[in-house]
């Protein structure tokens, strides 16, 4: 197993480096801390992706939550992706990057009117719907604005994704989706709509998927669902089985893409319908780090402290999810090794990044935080009126600024006091 899962960040004689850029360059020029990607590592895991679906007509839908920077979306838009969205705000990031709504799904639990009126102004591929009230709505908004709205309903499976419970999504005690045995007579009810399209059906179980059997699983419900639809004239143009595949933070052995689909295509061997994937943490992952310095070293009778300038408000996954992410020093140093709490400067017991990690660490030193690409900056807050990081994007031997760190100034700037 290489030494780290961020395949283009290497040892170069000025430290890590991520493609043909030193770590320590992007530090001094752009300041920390700094979420910095990969775009070879994007395009690479895009690729992966299509050879693992070559053949077969499919539609690869990045999951915009997991990673939603313009700088981002354009990459993929540039390589012909769909997107998978969950908010007027995502459908309009997706726009400005240059994707196509013609490509895009939209799914999520609490759409509102307002979001359904913009996204079918813009023409998006389908809503996927996830409860009888919101198929009430849809229709009554199609039909203010005498359109048909292309659907599908995101049917929940009840299978265990084995995987952490907040990122658990097809089980019957799940917000998410339409129970198994309602979506039959759902699918009726919208067939029957002069202002509903049925277009497809979906299922997403979870995520950090890191066995294929239980989206297989699902995918052969699905398939038996997909068969009653055709028995009674219900014919659909796609079927979606959602995202998930999971990816190395630190011993994980996750399957391939090629791996993971492969069942799943195998499920669906024989059906005409368009295959959708909606990946999004195995897209974007392992191509991003969170760029960070030491601002002291406490030590103490128990316990040594790094106190880094990055916070739980940047990287809030250790902290609401108990996760682990590598950590390695940019830079190879003299001083010896020591075991060290990693935290931030915010003003919680709950603000870590990592425990009981052995670095060889001086205060100013850098630290790079690997497979912090989905759910970082994605995730983060100005709590304690923190600025959220600046976000750049390295192409070979460049290094372009994708997002400008946050000044203090704007983050008040829509607040008023009283007069």
């Amino acid at each position: 197993m290489n030494r780290f899962p961020i395949t283009t960040l290497t040892e170069g004689n000025s430290g890590l480096q991520l493609e043909a850029v030193a770590l320590a360059d992007i530090a001094a020029r752009f300041g920390t801390p700094t979420y910095v990607y990969s775009r070879a590592a994007l395009e690479s895991a895009w690729r992966e992706w299509s050879a693992a679906l070559a053949g077969r007509d499919t539609l690869i839908c990045y999951a915009v939550k997991a990673n939603s920077n313009l700088g981002v979306l354009n990459v993929f838009a540039r390589l012909g992706a769909g997107f998978d969205i969950l908010s007027g705000g995502e459908l309009s990031r997706v726009l400005a990057a240059g994707g196509s709504a013609g490509k895009v799904v939209f799914s999520g639990v609490g759409k509102s009117r307002a979001e359904m009126q913009q996204a079918l102004r813009a023409g998006v591929r389908c809503l996927n719907l996830e409860s009888p009230a919101e198929l009430d709505r849809l229709e009554s908004v199609a039909a203010e604005m005498n359109v048909r709205a292309p659907i599908a309903f995101r049917v929940n499976p009840n299978v265990d994704p084995k995987t952490h419970p907040y990122i658990s999504t097809g089980l019957r005690d799940n917000k998410f989706g339409v129970a198994f045995e309602d979506a039959l007579a759902l699918y009726r009810k919208a067939a029957a709509s002069k202002h509903l399209k049925v277009s497809g059906i979906a299922c997403h179980i979870g995520s950090q998927l890191l066995d294929p059997a239980p989206m297989a699983e699902a995918a052969a419900k699905l398939r038996g669902l997909v068969e009653k639809l055709a028995a009674e004239g219900i014919v659909l143009e796609h079927i979606d089985l959602g995202g998930g595949l999971g990816i190395r933070y630190d011993d994980e052995v996750p399957p391939s893409m090629r791996d993971y689909t492969a069942p799943l295509l195998a499920t669906m061997e024989g059906r005409k319908e368009q295959l959708c994937f909606e990946p999004g943490r195995s897209l974007v992952g392992n191509a991003g780090l969170l760029l960070t310095q030491v601002e002291y070293l406490k030590h103490g009778s128990s316990k040594n402290f790094a106190i880094v300038d990055a916070a739980m408000n940047d990287l809030v996954r250790p902290a609401l999810y108990d996760a682990y992410h590598q950590m390695v020093a940019v830079k190879a140093s003299t001083t010896p090794a020591q075991r060290y709490e990693i935290v931030g400067p915010i003003c919680e017991s709950g603000d870590f990044l990592g425990h009981d990690r052995e670095l060889a660490l001086a205060e100013g030193d850098l630290i790079a935080i690997l497979s912090a690409g989905a759910y970082g900056m994605a995730m983060s807050s100005n709590y304690n009126t923190r600025g959220r990081c600046a976000e750049v994007m390295v192409d070979g031997d460049k290094v372009h600024l994708v997002r400008q760190r946050e000044s203090i100034e704007s983050l008040y700037a829509l607040e008023s006091i009283l007069p």
